[in-house]
């Protein structure tokens, strides 16, 4: 898929005829929001105005504060578009796209003018009207142990050859570590997604006859390489999909005597681990179950073990005003989401557990190029995609996911971050 193929009204009006209402209704009907809609340009085009950004519509007219080097985005459907947003907001951004009210040639440039300003947007005048008008989460998508299993399926479970489409050979679905500079770096994926894991696994000492639990398997690369230093890794997923192919893997690589993956929860887990691992799964825990995460690694660690965690963080006031929001992300990609920041990291783990903080390493711009190379190889397989079952609405959903994702690692909005935990020895 080509993000710019529908850039012509004619374009828009076709890709809009080929949204499935049963799959997309919200994306398939366009909302009654007169007043709303004009409220949404007056500061849409009051924002962009002061953006390294530029805005063309369908008619013509054209604004926004940047020059002829710096991004456009056109607004195929102007009306629909500015409907969507003022009735929804951020979720409206987002379905305007999957229904080609927007575009844009590179969705990552358009919305990484809007991240990097992202506290200058809205008048402050207005910012505290946003519990007013945002809707919240729903109750449903609360990470309870049966939600938890919904909500991971929504995601994980939408097909192991979807995830082949575009991820590197090792199945490595979070940010790689690149040698030097991310962007001029010669590695591929597979040789910068195992530098990750190994400082990972050299953080938590993991070796051999190591006790290791794996908290989020994957599709089971760490796993192996945990069992490939000797160690006897115990991996846990709530996901059917990764852990099939994770044990395949497994038993392939012929490790099955020292790695084993179980389908369970970590709050049901139990033993006694030297180490524990786990790799951006925190963000599926929901901030109301952070005690519950880190009390449970807790119990779980010997005494004078480690736990290294690689996790993707925000700032932390913006983490606190959108902790309740109901989000586009969270709507269409990650139900029951929640980013943390490394100040709630500290504080939970200050609050309810032993462990301290001995370790902690930074590298957001290298998930934005992990992010950039993956909605390459994305879009290059639209044809296959499409084979897998997957329409055009869910493509773009998608391609903007990925793109969104990559604006906030390259301007500094999101983080990620691996941080190492030491359990006390008993005196």
């Amino acid at each position: 898929m080509t993000v710019s193929s529908s850039g012509s009204p004619a374009g828009a009006r076709l890709l809009a005829d080929r949204i499935d209402p049963q799959l997309w209704p919200d994306v398939a009907t366009v909302p009654h929001a007169r007043l709303r809609a004009a409220v949404a340009r007056r500061l849409f085009v009051h924002a962009v105005n002061r953006l390294p950004l530029r805005v063309v519509e369908a008619s013509g007219r054209a604004y926004g504060g940047g020059g002829s080097r710096d991004p456009l985005m056109t607004l195929i459907r102007p009306d629909a578009f500015f409907s969507r947003v003022g009735a929804t907001g951020t979720i409206g951004f987002g379905e305007a796209f999957m229904a080609g009210d927007w575009s844009a040639e590179d969705p990552a440039e358009v919305l990484s003018a809007f991240a990097a300003n992202m506290g200058k947007l809205i008048p402050s005048s207005l910012q505290k009207l946003r519990g007013a008008v945002l809707r919240k989460q729903p109750i449903a998508d609360d990470n309870t142990l049966e939600g938890s299993r919904k909500n991971i399926e929504r995601h994980y479970d939408l097909s192991n050859d979807l995830f082949k489409e575009f991820l590197d050979q090792s199945m490595t679905y979070s940010s790689a570590l690149f040698n030097g500079d991310p962007r001029e770096s010669d590695d591929d994926l597979l040789t910068a997604q195992h530098r990750k894991i190994d400082r990972l696994l050299d953080s938590a000492k993991v070796g051999p006859g190591t006790r290791v639990l794996e908290i989020g398997t994957g599709w089971g690369e760490l796993a192996l390489r945990a069992a490939g230093r000797g160690a006897h890794v115990t991996s846990i997923t709530i996901s059917t999909e990764q852990a099939a192919l994770a044990r395949a893997r497994i038993a392939e690589a012929g490790l099955s005597h020292l790695a084993e993956v179980r389908l369970q929860d970590y709050r049901q887990t139990c033993g006694a681990f030297d180490a524990v691992v786990s790799v951006e799964m925190i963000e599926a825990v929901g901030a109301n179950h952070w005690n519950e995460y880190f009390g449970t690694v807790d119990r779980l660690l010997a005494p004078g073990g480690r736990f290294a965690l690689q996790a993707i963080v925000q700032v932390d006031d913006r983490m606190r005003a959108s902790s309740e929001t109901y989000t586009w992300t969270r709507k269409y990609i990650f139900p029951g989401g929640q980013l943390p920041s490394a100040e709630s990291i500290g504080a939970t783990v200050a609050k309810v557990t032993s462990l301290r903080v001995t370790d902690r390493f930074a590298f957001g711009q290298h998930y934005a190029e992990t992010l950039r190379r993956w909605r390459e190889q994305f879009e290059s397989r639209a044809h296959a995609v499409t084979h897998l079952g997957f329409d055009d609405t869910f493509r773009r959903m998608w391609s903007l996911y990925l793109a969104y994702s990559e604006a906030g690692f390259r301007t500094g909005y999101l983080d990620v971050h691996q941080i190492t935990l030491t359990k006390p020895q008993l005196v």
